[in-house]
């Protein structure tokens, strides 16, 4: 399906969002790192604090990004940022007052790959854009913007412990589905790995589910 909106515009609503939004990307940053490390050193808020920051990334990029700056090229805008902050809900309430997501890394395929989504989305796709010529400030940010975001959330939930509930992956999956198609007609390329953490994510997410419910172990 093609955008509604040439590259031209879509890089432009960047411009204006990354200038107006700026220094929070340097908080972005140090939220999801500090994110990271209460995964690698548990403390008692850990879990907690993982799921509080990234329902304010969803919530943020739903209300700020996509209703308050996309919405001017494109109207499904609108329905992309109620999702969004529908999805943030989810972690704050699921994860944060329920308290029924935690987080830690195991030596195994699924850690790892998680730990890979998530250099790929503070790291790696900031660098590809700029390779790419999407340099600031007409990239997508990381924990400002739907694309390094979602993939980030996919790494996050990778080194989720036990069952993760199905419910938390459906919008992550359907925005993986719809940011990689509007960026691959766009020749946003770094978005390629949107696509992957989509599909190996919520596969590996569900594998990992079934093991749990079969063997109590995974």
């Amino acid at each position: 399906m093609v955008p509604p909106f040439t590259v031209d515009q879509f890089l432009g609503v960047f411009e204006s969002y990354n200038l107006a939004m700026w220094p929070m990307h340097l908080a972005a940053y140090a939220l999801g790192l500090a994110a990271v490390l209460c995964v690698m050193k548990k403390r008692t808020y850990s879990d907690r604090l993982v799921n509080l920051v990234l329902g304010l990334f969803w919530i943020w990029n739903g209300v700020l990004y996509h209703i308050t700056y996309f919405s001017s090229i494109n109207k499904a805008a609108y329905v992309f940022g109620a999702l969004f902050v529908l999805q943030g809900l989810l972690f704050l309430v699921t994860g944060v007052f329920k308290k029924q997501i935690s987080y830690e890394f195991t030596p195994n395929l699924t850690s790892i790959t998680g730990i890979l989504f998530i250099l790929y989305s503070m790291l790696i796709y900031p660098l590809a854009g700029y390779l790419l010529g999407h340099a600031y400030p007409f990239s997508p940010a990381f924990g400002l913007a739907p694309c390094p975001t979602t993939i980030f959330t996919f790494g996050m939930l990778l080194l989720a412990v036990k069952t993760l509930p199905r419910g938390m992956l459906l919008i992550p999956l359907i925005w993986s589905l719809i940011g990689f198609n509007a960026a691959l007609n766009l020749g946003i390329l770094e978005d390629t790995g949107l696509l992957a953490a989509g599909i190996v994510g919520s596969a590996m997410i569900l594998i990992k589910n079934a093991c749990f419910k079969r063997r109590g172990v995974c």
